[in-house]
């Protein structure tokens, strides 16, 4: 069932877009509705404050983040744990981890959203 779930991830037509302008406390409800997993956000070490925007964490932060109200992060199921907080960083300057969905443990980097969704590890 595992070949088939992922096969299935490649195609499914669901995307989750970042936009800079939400709330990080708004963009982890939505990812959770999405995927069934937590999104963690952090400035620096310490977890961010969830009414801050990725826009407005570029002012708490020694991090540089590049952010423009156009620039939009498109996740999909078929990308691993890995890649997406990669595009996190790389997109926005800034570190994101993924948790399961009672943000009790990481998801490994090497799974997709998809499986990580079906608790596939």
């Amino acid at each position: 069932m595992g070949f088939l779930n992922n096969f299935i991830d490649r195609f499914n037509k669901a995307e989750f877009t970042i936009a800079p302008n939400k709330k990080l406390k708004t963009l982890s409800k939505e990812f959770a509705e999405n995927f069934n997993l937590g999104l963690v956000f952090y400035k620096g070490n310490m977890i961010a404050d969830g009414d801050l925007t990725l826009k407005k964490l570029n002012d708490k932060t020694s991090m540089d983040i590049q952010t423009s109200s156009s620039e939009e992060l498109l996740l999909k199921a078929n990308m691993t744990i890995g890649d997406v907080e990669k595009s996190f960083e790389q997109v926005y300057g800034v570190k994101v981890q993924i948790k399961d969905n009672t943000l009790s443990k990481l998801v490994p980097n090497k799974i997709t959203l998809g499986q990580a969704s079906r608790e596939e590890y």
